[in-house]
């Protein structure tokens, strides 16, 4: 879930006002010396914790005498310097057991899969188990019991050794047996649900006891996240982070390279939690602007993860255990909340022990349909009709085992199976991963884009604005050979529409998934109404086809596929080639579909200052979108130069003077990569190609009010 404006103000506010202290705390520093920086009672307190800590035994033993068993036999002085170097980060050298302890606590660490009341997927967060059913996670991931009570946890959402996805389990969460949660330190406790129905018990997972006592970490100190940025497999920021300042409540550690991701915990090097991560202190340059991390201007369209965080902030945990102790509960929430002190989580061994051996491995898709699991006997299975036991929420590929709740459907779910067509572009998909195509191919398309257009590229420039909309229109009209009709899951989302980081972005809110993810998530939605479809039919006596119909219609505005059309469906009464043209159609989560609706595009005077969800700001008919605003202009345009007289010249579609505002899109947001894949791959699909994108000057050139009925 993407953090605040609020948030990220709130947090910019504190980190410019302790500049001094951090300056003189980096300046200290800069000596070399870690327990100077601190105060004497917090280096005090942090020495005594690591001389108990049985990972920081082993690895100062290692240095002095094995055989003598450890830190009792050195002198303090040597203790000290040992603790130093070793411990406190001055040394890039660490024994091996330091990445068995974090091996064995990232299992506890899950991907938060945020959804509405309609169980449909609206954001990502991080999360992480800190008792045998407890969750510890923000506030702005989950602010309250309600929302909890949709969402989800997934565990072990994460590549394998040989780069393919690990099979994850997903865990409903519980708020009604267990939810505390607080704005100000922003955290959320929450129950999750055991799994009855095959899945590894939660406490296969471990968990990650929380500490109340200071100690765990002083200034100068290199901490860790584990995390899921922006709902992405599970990624690890190893001594990145340098603690620079502390409050009462928040603690800062700056970084050139790792950002946090909300709701994920911060470790010092012992595995101890010492903080929640929640917000971060964006890079600006002298105007003000927000930079990206390649040091340009950051803009909404390239996406959150690419801002270029100057410092991360996260609440110390002592703060939040403070606070949840105080905290007046039921027996029952006082017996679950008892366990977070006084159950110690497995050793790394234990855990290790639990841990089914399919954790480890992968399954393997093949072209033919067929899967591969090694476990470690090697066992292939044809799928052909048969469906998957699965979640109904979306699984990025991985196969599940927990059923649906509603009564209606059985306990399948429809799978990625031998459809000829998605199986080609799956295989597309496969080798781009593989690295056996390119991305795209600038080289190719540019002699492709000059064929196409032949000599109309030379003579643009000497014909009127009129005349030059009429070339286009002929041109594209006889070039669209293949006529498509509407299929999203096959025809957009597995490589039309993939991002150059191989994901697929919502159009909107530039939410991530995986290709595989959307697919399936289209397909469960395509089951879903036909069930709720077939239940009217039984229970209905429809006098007509209109009223059939209608039905439809309603079931379609109900449930709808995660694919926008940028001419809303309605205009053109979803119409043929119109509703399957690629060229209009983006992947678009369901929310954000339906909070756009059928409203023409606009430019809110107050849009970067309103408070407006992800999708963007809506209000009567008109609709700016928080993100995607060249793409959608010049998508428009193309379907105005292609179907002249579907878009109607009035104001619940778009008035003449209304199209300055998307030129004036087109003009701001300059054509990027992932645009120029889409005109590429879509040309090869169905013939024709999107002018706008291969000659972005022409568009003050075009009466593109021509197009208009």
């Amino acid at each position: 879930m993407a953090i605040t404006y609020q948030l990220i103000q709130e947090t910019t506010a504190r980190y410019k006002q302790r500049h001094q202290e951090r300056e003189e705390h980096l300046r200290e520093l800069e000596t070399g010396n870690l327990l100077t920086v601190d105060t004497p009672e917090r280096v005090t307190k942090r020495l005594e914790r690591i001389a108990n800590h049985p990972l920081a035994v082993t690895m100062i033993a290692e240095e002095s005498q094995p055989e003598l068993a450890g830190v009792k036999i050195l002198s303090p002085e040597n203790f000290n310097r040992l603790v130093q170097e070793r411990i406190l980060g001055q040394s890039d050298l660490m024994s091996v057991s330091y990445l068995e302890y974090g091996l064995s606590v990232s299992r506890s660490i899950g991907r938060i899969l945020i959804r509405n009341n309609s169980n449909r997927l609206v954001g990502y967060g991080t999360g992480f188990m800190v008792s045998p059913c407890l969750l510890l996670t923000n506030n702005h991931v989950l602010s309250n019991a309600q929302e909890a009570g949709f969402s989800l946890i997934e565990f072990n959402y994460q590549s394998g050794v040989g780069g393919q996805m690990l099979q994850s389990y997903t865990y409903e969460l519980n708020p009604d047996t267990f939810f505390v949660t607080d704005k100000h330190l922003d955290f959320s406790l929450v129950a999750v649900k055991d799994s009855s129905n095959g899945q590894p018990p939660l406490a296969t997972f471990g968990w990650n006891r929380l500490i109340e006592e200071e100690g765990k970490a002083i200034l100068g100190e290199y901490v860790n996240i584990i995390q899921h940025p922006s709902g992405q497999p599970k990624q690890l920021a190893l001594r990145e982070n340098q603690l620079v300042d502390l409050f009462d409540d928040f603690l800062h550690y700056q970084t050139d390279t790792a950002p946090g991701s909300s709701g994920s915990p911060v470790f010092n090097d012992q595995w101890e939690v010492v903080g929640l991560h929640h917000s971060g202190v964006p890079r600006k340059d002298e105007q003000g602007n927000i930079l990206a991390i390649d040091g340009q201007v950051w803009t909404p369209q390239i996406g959150e993860d690419r801002i270029a965080w100057e410092a991360n902030e996260g609440i110390r945990i002592s703060r939040i255990v403070k606070y949840i102790k105080q905290q007046n509960l039921s027996p029952t929430q006082r017996r679950l909340r008892d366990e977070m002190f006084d159950h110690l989580p497995p050793s790394p061994e234990a855990i290790k022990e639990q841990t089914p051996k399919i954790f480890a491995k992968s399954a393997n898709l093949a072209s033919d349909g067929s899967i591969t699991w090694t476990i470690p006997l090697q066992v292939s299975v044809r799928l052909g009709d048969l469906a998957i036991s699965s979640a109904r929420v979306p699984q990025s590929g991985n196969v599940s085992s927990q059923p649906p709740n509603d009564s209606h459907r059985d306990d399948t779910q429809p799978d990625i199976k031998t459809d000829p067509e998605l199986a080609q572009e799956l295989q597309l998909l496969e080798r781009v991963r593989r690295g056996t195509i390119p991305y795209y191919d600038e080289v190719g398309d540019r002699t492709e884009r000059n064929n196409y257009y032949g000599n109309l590229i030379d003579r643009a420039s000497s014909l009127n604005s009129g005349e030059l909309f009429k070339e286009l229109k002929d041109l594209l009209r006889t070039t669209h050979t293949q006529l498509l009709s509407y299929n999203p899951r096959s025809r957009l989302y597995p490589w039309v529409d993939l991002q150059p980081d191989l994901t697929i972005r919502s159009i909107y809110s530039r939410l991530k998934f995986e290709p595989e993810q959307i697919i399936r998530e289209d397909l469960e939605i395509e089951r879903e109404r036909s069930a709720r479809l077939q239940e009217l039919i039984r229970s209905e006596s429809f006098g007509n086809t209109v009223q059939l119909s209608e039905q439809i219609d309603l079931l379609e505005s109900e449930l709808r596929y995660n694919c926008e059309h940028v001419v809303p469906q309605s205009w053109f009464q979803k119409k043929e080639p119109m509703r399957g043209d690629l060229h209009h159609l983006f992947a678009c989560e369901s929310v954000c579909n339906s909070f756009r609706g059928n409203t023409p595009y606009y430019d809110f005077p107050d849009f970067e200052e309103a408070m407006r969800t992800n999708c963007g700001k809506s209000e009567g008919k008109k609709f700016e979108p928080g993100n995607g605003k060249g793409e959608v202009a010049r998508a428009t345009f193309y379907f105005l130069l292609r179907y002249p007289g579907q878009i109607d010249n009035k104001s619940n579609e778009y008035e003449a003077q209304r199209l300055e505002t998307l030129l004036k899109w087109h003009q701001s947001f300059p054509v990027t990569e992932h645009e120029k894949h889409r005109n590429m791959a879509i040309y090869k699909k169905q013939g024709n190609r999107n002018p706008l994108i291969d000659f972005p000057e022409w568009a003050d050139k075009i009466d593109f009010r021509l197009g208009l009925g």
